[in-house]
C-alpha cells in the first residue's frame, strides 16, 4: 500500500505525515489492517527497538473534583461507584510505589483530583515525591495534579519531580462539549509552564467519546506542535453515573487504527497505551505493543486494569522485553534536547547505537488516566471513601447497555477499583 510505505518513509526521518495520510490511516479496512500494525511497528521498531516501559500510577487524592469533565469518574455530580479520600501521607504514597517498582515499573505517575493544587497541595506532593526517591533509587516521578499557577512546575521541579502530565483530551473545537468549568486553552498553558521548567512533558488524549475521525487528527496534531515528550492515548472507560457512559463506541479494531496514527504523527515520541486498553482491545493488546513502547502497570485511578504479572506475561509473550532502570527511554536526539546536551543513560539496544536511545511517563511526562480538570483522569482510581466507607474486597461492575459497532459492549470489563492506595488490600501491581 503506497500510503504506508509513505509513512514508514516520513516516520524514519522523523518527518510529519499530513493530515490527509493521518486520515487516511483511519479510514484503512480491517482487512489492511495487519498491514497499517506492520507498517507502524517498523518506526516503532526505529526509535525504540522492543523495549516496553512501564509505569504505575499513585493516586494520591481521589474524586470530589469540582470540575465537570464529562469523561470522568471523579466529576463534579459522577454517580459512579468510585471510592473517595483525601490526601495520601508521603510515607503510604512511597509504600503504594514501591509495588509498582517492585514489579518493574520505571516511572511512577502522581495524581490527585481536583481543578489544580494549592500552594501547600505542592508542598504536600513535594515531600511525597522526596520520600518516593528516597526509598526508590533511580526512580522517575511524573506529578499530575491539574493547571499549575505561576511557580509550581519550577516547585515540583526543585522537589525531584521528573515529568508533568497534562492531557488535551480531545480537539479545541469540540472541547467545549467535553468540559466547562476550565478551557482548552488552560491546558496548553499548563502543559507549556512544565516545558518552561525544565519537566519533560506529557501530554495525550482519550478515543471514544464521540469525536470523528476529524477531531482524533486535530488533537494529535495539536499535541504535535506542543512536542511533548511523552502521548498516553486513553480509551475511554463509559463509567455509569457520567454523561458519556452510554459512549461505547470502539472496537479492538479502531483502537489500533488510532494508535497507529499517533505514532505515525509522533514517531520518535513516546506513546504509552494507558486507560482502557483491558476494555478496548481485550485479547488483541499484544498487537498494540508493536505500536507503543510504554504501557501502565496494574491498574488505574478508579477502575481495574489486568494484574501486574499478566501483563509482564503479556509483553514476554509478544516477543518484547520490560525497559530497565539504566536505559534512556527517548531517542538520544529527544534525550539531549531535554537534558540540555546532556545523554543521560547509554542504551544498549542496537537500535539505539546510531544516536537513538530512549526514557519516559502521561511519560516522557505523565498519566495516562483520562484526566479531569486537576489530575483525575479517565482510567480509575480507588481507595477508602472519605467519612469513614469501608474498602471492600468486592470488585463492583459498572457499564452501559449500548453497543459499539461490530457486538455487544463488554460491560463485565468495566470495574471500579477497590484495592491498592487508600485501602487495606494489596494493589494490582
Amino acid at each position: 500500500m503506497d500510503l504506508l510505505n509513505t509513512l514508514v518513509d516520513k516516520g524514519l526521518r522523523r518527518e510529519l505525515p499530513t493530515r490527509e495520510e493521518a486520515l487516511a490511516v483511519l479510514a484503512t479496512s480491517d482487512d489492511d489492517l495487519l498491514d497499517v500494525v506492520a507498517a507502524a511497528g517498523k518506526v516503532r521498531r526505529q526509535w525504540f527497538g522492543r523495549r516496553v516501559k512501564l509505569n504505575y500510577l499513585v493516586n494520591l487524592k481521589s474524586g470530589l473534583c469540582p470540575e465537570d469533565c464529562s469523561y470522568c469518574s471523579q466529576r463534579l455530580g459522577s454517580k459512579a461507584g468510585i471510592l473517595k479520600y483525601t490526601w495520601l501521607k508521603p510515607d503510604e504514597a512511597s509504600k503504594a510505589a514501591a509495588a509498582g517498582v517492585a514489579g518493574g515499573a520505571k516511572r511512577v505517575c502522581l495524581v490527585a483530583s481536583g481543578r489544580g493544587p494549592t500552594d501547600r497541595d505542592v508542598d504536600r506532593v513535594s515531600k511525597t515525591i522526596e520520600a518516593i526517591k528516597e526509598q526508590n533509587e533511580g526512580v522517575e516521578v511524573c506529578a499530575c495534579l491539574g493547571l499549575l499557577s505561576e511557580g509550581q512546575a519550577g516547585r515540583l521541579r526543585e522537589a525531584g519531580a521528573d515529568a508533568y502530565n497534562h492531557n488535551l483530551n480531545t480537539s479545541e473545537e469540540t472541547y467545549g462539549a467535553i468540559t466547562t468549568t476550565h478551557t482548552y486553552a488552560d491546558r496548553v498553558e499548563t502543559v507549556q509552564q512544565a516545558q518552561a521548567a525544565g519537566l519533560s512533558a506529557c501530554s495525550g488524549l482519550i478515543a471514544g467519546m464521540g469525536e470523528s475521525d476529524k477531531d482524533l487528527v486535530d488533537v494529535v496534531f495539536a499535541l504535535r506542535d506542543l512536542d511533548p515528550d511523552s502521548v498516553p492515548v486513553n480509551f475511554l472507560i463509559p463509567f455509569e453515573g457520567t454523561p458519556l457512559a452510554k459512549e461505547w463506541n470502539l472496537t479492538p479494531q479502531r483502537c489500533l487504527r488510532i494508535l497507529a496514527m499517533v505514532r505515525f504523527v509522533c514517531p520518535d515520541v513516546e506513546v504509552r497505551l494507558a486507560g482502557g486498553r483491558e476494555v478496548h482491545l481485550r485479547s488483541m493488546q499484544p498487537l498494540a505493543l508493536h505500536l507503543v513502547n510504554s504501557i501502565f502497570l496494574g491498574d488505574y485511578l478508579t477502575s481495574e486494569g489486568q494484574a501486574g504479572q499478566a501483563d509482564l506475561d503479556m509483553i514476554a509473550d509478544a516477543g518484547f522485553e520490560v525497559e530497565g532502570a539504566g536505559t534512556t527511554t527517548l531517542p538520544r536526539h529527544r534525550a539531549d534536547a531535554l537534558t540540555g546536551g546532556g545523554c543521560g543513560s547509554q542504551a544498549t539496544a542496537p537500535e539505539q547505537a546510531g544516536g537513538c536511545g530512549s526514557h519516559e511517563a502521561s511519560g516522557g511526562g505523565g498519566c495516562g488516566s483520562h484526566g479531569g480538570g486537576g489530575g483525575c483522569g479517565p482510567c480509575g482510581g480507588h481507595a477508602a471513601v472519605a467519612g469513614g466507607e469501608e474498602s471492600a474486597p468486592v470488585t463492583e461492575t459498572v457499564g452501559a447497555p449500548a453497543a459499539p459497532a461490530g457486538g455487544p459492549a463488554r460491560t463485565d470489563l468495566v470495574a471500579v477499583r477497590r484495592r491498592g492506595a487508600g485501602t487495606d488490600l494489596a494493589p494490582n501491581a
